[in-house]
């Protein structure tokens, strides 16, 4: 604990450094006061808090703090803004104030001022070429304690309110027809979670309809949080009625899970693989929650303890090295949090009893705010959703320094002056999917932490560290000084003695950011202090060296023999920093191959049980932007011969597909060893990394059609039907290009081309009918080409 705090107080130390949002002076774009149109296409607009007004504020880069005014779009009849605004006005200040760096910043302040104070609201309005200052009068709820909502009444009556008004709104009859699955659940839980008994009935409605729900598609996203409902209701109230109903979707979640412990848009197919471009975490980890609460209702099933461990043994992987990223992929380092899923982790590992992952994840929760906590991919609802309980892991103190930091104003702005919260959004006038959607539920499910009746809410105790004031605040500072439009001037104001005392810090985001505005100042900056860190006791001193080492590229290069020695380091992260440093230097680096290839055909099936380590020096040595790549036909043959075959096992289709560049830079005489391996990579695909896993197949047939192996033939044809469907109608013209080098001998296989032409044409689900069309036209097209072919090249065989 001592040492975040620490590291953390390096960051504070300079934050009033970090650049304030926006220009003070920036001029509206458009100017509504010169008659300037919202502009066409740009529809997205803001609920502008209890006033019961809705605004268009200017938005580019993803901020708004370039606007100055906001216009008027919507005035709820009733409201405090009800008669004094209507649309078409602009407002232009607050207090008597110009908008002076960002309007909607400053107006989620005053209204968290107003509601405080007297409930008096004045804001300038701009109407026929007339400025006037206006007062609104909103409720008076106080202000927001120093552990919000912990001891907060202000949170308490907002959860009151809020519950009374989603109450009378599910108490309509087409209440249902209104909400996707996911914030209809939301709801419930959010009424369950106040524990007022006068909603009971609505609960066990909204209970009954989630144990008979079914679904095609999106099956994963809308399960996870049904069966969230259901759990929750069962060990809230001890009503086993739904009992069926959840063990019925946490089984067949568990049965859809794919053979890594991965979930998809949909559950996996029969073979263990997943649809489209694979795994996907935003709905995976809610999942996973899910059965655990299902296992607390009383669930018991051998398949569901498996679908648990083996999806936490893939998330457990992040823990200490970033964001929980989209997918099978690298840990995120561009902010603290990914659109929630950090928090979902963190309350995953805390039901878990984990504390390594409830104490990371939830201090990753803490330092995400501001534009962190704004943006997110496709929509920012789930960034939303789960912050509050993400950041309560933490405790109190941290909740309250991360209200006043963000939620605060955030929160108070999207609460209609009815008490619900509609989904904001980013600042991005599209590309929201979730736009529309209710988030009153999630919202709420924040301010009823402190009632502590869900597990969601806090009924499990926090194993995590309970943070004080001064760490909570530091973990505030780590999060600063970053947004969309300006990712680099902070961090490029501070001194080089800064910059390295950041390298060592607790949050692999600071480390990083760290490491590139290092980066930015090359080549002055020296080599020696990052080779000297490199011999720090502090294990993320040593992970900041070798990250600002691989952002200098080449100018490493005095580094080389300090990086090869982290290559034996007992930690598998410190390791693979070190080879991915040592990937970008150049032919000083060469010399490290004979251990970065010992390491990539080591299998530790107990340690790394994933296969990180070959996954990761796989792409190090064989990514086609690496500077080793070059050398490696000069390398011992045997030793690259045995990393090879052990990186087309791994089950990761990006780490197979990327050890495939190789193929080309060796001679028939030095690859011939490596066909079994190769082909059986063909005919077996990788387990994860769907979207990827296809190029090392289609190169695997395309290097044993150059050297026209015999088994490539039926290969071809196979794979051409075996294929992920996705982007399928790309691949099978190159693949057909492929059979057809081989000239008469794909003659034999005409009959099962046909069947192949018919399936795509007939038969294919969940694919466009041109593209079907199109795929089965080709084929066709390949059968005339073979039966008009007269070529018949030499062949040769893999024995």
């Amino acid at each position: 604990m001592k040492a975040i705090i620490a590291a953390a107080a390096i960051l504070s130390g300079f934050v009033s450094s970090l650049h304030a949002a926006g220009p003070n002076n920036a001029t509206p774009n458009p100017d509504f006061t010169k008659g300037d149109p919202i502009p066409e296409g740009a529809k997205k607009d803001w609920n502008l808090g209890a006033t019961g007004l809705r605004g268009w504020i200017y938005t580019k880069d993803f901020v708004t703090y370039e606007a100055r005014q906001i216009s008027i779009t919507q005035v709820a009849k009733g409201s405090p803004a009800d008669g004094a605004l209507q649309v078409g006005d602009v407002i232009l200040g607050l207090g008597g104030k110009a908008f002076s760096y960002d309007p909607r910043t400053e107006f989620g302040k005053a209204l968290t001022a107003a509601e405080a104070g007297d409930g008096n609201f004045k804001l300038t309005r701009w109407r026929d070429g007339t400025a006037t200052e206006v007062v609104l009068k909103l409720p008076v709820l106080g202000s927001y304690s120093a552990t919000a909502p912990y001891n907060c009444p202000k949170s308490k009556r907002i959860l009151e309110e809020g519950c009374k008004a989603l109450a009378e709104r599910m108490k309509e009859d087409d209440y249902g027809a209104h909400f996707d699955p996911i914030p209809r659940s939301l709801n419930a839980l959010a009424l369950l979670a106040s524990d007022e008994k006068k909603y009971r009935s609505l609960i066990r409605k909204e209970v009954k309809w989630a144990a008979d729900y079914t679904a095609d598609g999106y099956q994963t996203w809308h399960y996870a949080y049904i069966i969230m409902l259901l759990a929750e209701y069962q060990i809230a109230t001890g009503d086993d009625s739904s009992m069926a109903g959840m063990k019925r979707l946490a089984m067949e979640a568990a049965k859809g899970q794919s053979n890594v412990g991965s979930w998809g848009h949909r559950f996996a197919k029969p073979d263990g693989r997943l649809f489209g471009y694979g795994m996907m975490n935003a709905p995976g980890i809610p999942l996973t929650t899910s059965l655990i609460m299902a296992r607390q209702a009383g669930l018991k099933d051998p398949a569901l303890d498996l679908a648990i461990g083996r999806s936490s043994k893939l998330l457990r992987f992040y823990i200490g090295k970033g964001a929980i990223p989209y997918g099978d992929h690298n840990p995120w380092l561009e902010s603290h949090e990914d659109n929630g899923k950090c928090g979902m982790a963190g309350v995953m590992f805390n039901m878990l009893g984990e504390k390594d992952g409830a104490e990371f994840f939830s201090r990753m929760s803490l330092a995400a705010h501001g534009a962190e906590r704004d943006g997110g991919h496709t929509g920012n609802y789930t960034n939303i959703l789960w912050s509050m309980p993400g950041v309560a892991l933490a405790g109190p103190q941290a909740t309250g320094a991360w209200m006043k930091e963000f939620g605060a104003w955030y929160f108070d702005l999207a609460r209609t002056w009815d008490g619900a919260f509609p989904h904001q959004g980013p600042p991005e006038k599209d590309y929201d999917s979730f736009g529309g959607w209710d988030a009153t539920g999630g919202y709420l499910l924040a301010y009823a932490m402190p009632l502590e009746k869900l597990l969601l809410t806090g009924k499990q105790p926090n194993i995590a560290p309970q943070i004080d004031a001064a760490a909570a605040q530091a973990l505030i500072n780590d999060g600063r000084g970053w947004d969309n439009k300006d990712r680099t001037s902070a961090y490029d104001k501070l001194s080089p003695d800064l910059l390295l005392e950041s390298l060592a810090s607790w949050s692999p985001v600071v480390r990083e950011r760290a490491a590139m505005a290092l980066a930015r100042r090359r080549p002055i900056i020296p080599i020696q202090p990052l080779i000297e860190l490199l011999e720090s006791p502090k294990l993320e001193a040593r992970y900041g060296a070798c990250e600002t080492l691989k952002q200098l590229g080449g100018h490493s290069a005095p580094a080389v023999d300090a990086l090869i020695k982290q290559l034996s380091e007992k930690d598998l992260w410190l390791r693979i920093e070190a080879a991915e440093a040592l990937s970008v230097i150049g032919e000083p680096a060469a010399k490290a191959l004979p251990d970065l290839l010992r390491l990539l055909a080591q299998v530790d099936t107990k340690g790394d049980p994933r296969g990180m380590q070959q996954r990761y020096l796989g792409l190090a040595i064989f990514a086609r932007g690496s500077q080793l790549l070059k050398f490696l036909a000069g390398a011992d043959q045997e030793a690259l011969q045995k990393a090879v075959r052990a990186g087309l096992q791994n089950e990761d289709g990006n780490a197979r597909s990327t050890i495939s560049s190789v193929y080309d830079k060796l001679s028939l005489e030095q690859i011939k060893p490596l066909f079994p391996a190769i082909h059986q990579a063909i005919i077996s695909p990788a387990p994860s990394g769907e979207m990827f896993a296809e190029d090392v197949r289609v190169a695997g047939l395309r290097i044993l059609a150059k050297h026209r192996v015999k088994e490539g033939i039926d290969a071809c044809v196979k794979y051409t039907l075996s294929q992920n469907p996705w982007s399928s109608q790309n691949r099978t013209p190159e693949i057909m290009a492929i059979l057809l080098t081989y000239g008469t001998h794909a003659k034999p296989f005409i009959p099962e081309l046909n069947k192949i032409a018919n399936f795509f044409e007939k038969d294919e689900k969940d694919f466009p009918a041109n593209l079907m069309v199109m795929k089965a036209n080709c084929v066709r097209d390949t059968i005339r080409a073979i039966e008009e072919s007269t070529q018949t090249p030499e062949l040769i065989t893999i024995d």
